[in-house]
């Protein structure tokens, strides 16, 4: 009997707009803005990318875009319109009630917003009301009781009714969703972030959330200056990017704007990646 392997699409939720200082850390200025340029605020355009992966064993969500929970300032701020993750799916012919899992890297509002809206009543609820969502239990307990920092990048409404409504389902390590579909923990970036591995005949395609969220972030000095652990961070950029090259794995950047996926190569001391247009 043939084996159906697993099939990926890129969904696109809009952009983002972030400071391009926080987002290019320790890299100064003159020299970020040769690659992007940023606009009169500073601001830097990121995309807001997720992973659909359709096996003969359910549909899997990775990361579900910023929502559409957020008001006032934050989406002025932020530079957020209207969420377009639904339409996505539609593109594709699913809707929310075809996705049966949501694996979410980690807990930030630009990751994990679209997880839920708000009902009739004014009350968070479920997007995707038959899917279980896949969170480690660190990046669970960190964003339950965010410090003073942290808690800039939190939304409690994004996640909190999950675990009320039985669909929350906490992880720790690395383990296999669905047949084909692994979480890698990272850390780094926050406490228990993880990246998303799949299978797919003989490729590995991994979605990297926010260890490594743009090309630009190849370059291993290149940290965001919102990760709360750089030095894991750095740390782990090295094991990936080594892992990426020698294995030929196709990435997906969580962030990536302009080139949202592709192949890492290596030459003379140099990383560089060859694009990948995914639809």
């Amino acid at each position: 009997m043939k084996t159906i392997e697993p099939t990926v699409h890129l969904l696109s939720d809009g952009i983002i707009k972030y400071d391009g200082g926080s987002i290019f850390g320790q890299i100064p200025k003159i020299t970020w803005e040769r690659h992007v340029k940023p606009d009169r605020w500073n601001r830097v355009n990121l995309g807001l990318n997720c992973l659909l992966i359709q096996t003969p064993y359910g549909n899997a969500l990775v990361d579900t875009g910023v929502g559409n929970k957020e008001t006032g300032k934050i989406p002025e701020s932020y530079g957020i319109t209207s969420s377009k993750l639904g339409k996505k799916l539609k593109e594709v012919g699913l809707t929310a009630k075809d996705i049966d899992a949501v694996i979410l890297t980690h807990l930030h509002f630009d990751h994990s917003g679209g997880s839920t809206k708000i009902d009739r009543f004014g009350k968070p609820i479920p997007v995707f009301p038959k899917a279980k969502y896949y969170v480690q239990t660190s990046c669970w307990n960190d964003a339950s009781d965010p410090n003073e920092r942290a808690s800039q990048s939190h939304n409690p409404e994004d996640y909190s009714c999950l675990q009320d409504t039985g669909q929350l389902q906490l992880i720790d390590g690395d383990q296999e969703i669905l047949p084909g579909i692994w979480v890698k923990e990272t850390g780094g970036h926050c406490q228990g972030h993880q990246v998303v591995q799949i299978n797919s005949g003989g490729e590995k395609i991994v979605f990297l959330g926010d260890v490594i969220p743009t090309p630009h972030h190849l370059r291993l000095p290149c940290i965001a200056a919102q990760d709360q652990y750089p030095e894991a961070t750095l740390q782990v950029k090295k094991e990936l990017l080594d892992r990426a090259i020698k294995e030929g794995w196709l990435v997906i950047f969580g962030h990536g704007n302009e080139n949202k996926a592709g192949y890492i190569e290596g030459r003379n001391g140099d990383i560089t990646l060859k694009p990948v247009k995914l639809s």
